[in-house]
């Protein structure tokens, strides 16, 4: 993971995204805000039919190349050689920092069991982090009063990071539209990250990363879940790739 947090923020442009391609202090000590997304071929088709999540990822302060798709897009269009970073490469990134610097971070998002791991992880790995977190109810949208009742858990804590794991595109979206009310000062998009930690589901090894394969043993895991990223979106990502590669233009 060391190689790929450089000291220094570079960027690329890519379907008219800003995504950068290595990570340097991340403002974790300063008084900006800042929004952390990712994006990865699934997400990428997504946005395409979304204008909110669109909106959502094009006003990232920083988006990270999460997942082996975009790696390749940029190979195929622009000739660079990126390496893809995962929002768990993020995840660790920022918990160490937190731990050196002494400093609080919330979890908002996933069930109560898994903020419980999460806690109980974290006082082992990270003690000197101050943390809280929240399960926000399980719905497809958020009604104002959950929203409200979210934004004032987060600023009684005022965190230095706070991370949140609701799933895309509903996390992006919902800190698009909320992220002037939020006191913290970063904010992070981490999906899955949350049960990856705490153990509620296996992150694959290092092997298959290493293969940019990362995706293979999760959708052996969860085929009905992950059929639809994995085959129709990856299928429009690739078609869209190489449409810009020959006609210069996209197909979605």
């Amino acid at each position: 993971m060391g190689e790929k947090l450089n000291d220094s923020i570079e960027s690329i442009e890519l379907f008219g995204f800003s995504i950068n391609t290595s990570i340097n202090e991340l403002g974790i000590d300063r008084n900006q805000k800042i929004v952390v997304n990712t994006i990865n071929p699934h997400s990428y088709c997504i946005s395409k039919r979304d204008k909110i999540f669109s909106s959502a990822l094009h006003n990232s302060d920083i988006l990270l190349p999460d997942g082996i798709g975009i790696v390749w897009a940029e190979r195929v269009l622009n000739g660079n050689k990126i390496s893809k970073l995962a929002g768990y490469d993020l995840f660790l990134f920022l918990m160490k920092r937190a731990n050196t610097l002494h400093q609080k971070v919330f979890f908002l998002g996933a069930s109560k069991a898994t903020l419980d791991l999460i806690r109980a992880k974290t006082d082992i790995e990270y003690h000197n982090i101050t943390l809280d977190s929240f399960s926000p109810p399980y719905r497809e949208v958020f009604s104002k009063q959950d929203s409200a009742l979210m934004c004032e858990k987060v600023n009684a804590f005022k965190p230095d990071v706070l991370f949140v794991g609701m799933t895309a595109p509903k996390q992006e979206k919902w800190v698009y539209r909320f992220k002037d009310k939020l006191n913290a000062k970063n904010i992070c998009c981490v999906g899955a990250v949350f049960d990856f930690y705490a153990g509620t589901k296996k992150r694959s090894s290092f092997f298959w990363i290493n293969l940019g394969l990362e995706w293979l043993p999760r959708l052996v895991r969860e085929p009905k879940r992950l059929f639809y990223r994995n085959f129709v979106s990856t299928t429009k990502f690739i078609l869209e790739v190489l449409s810009f590669k020959i006609f210069g233009k996209g197909i979605l």
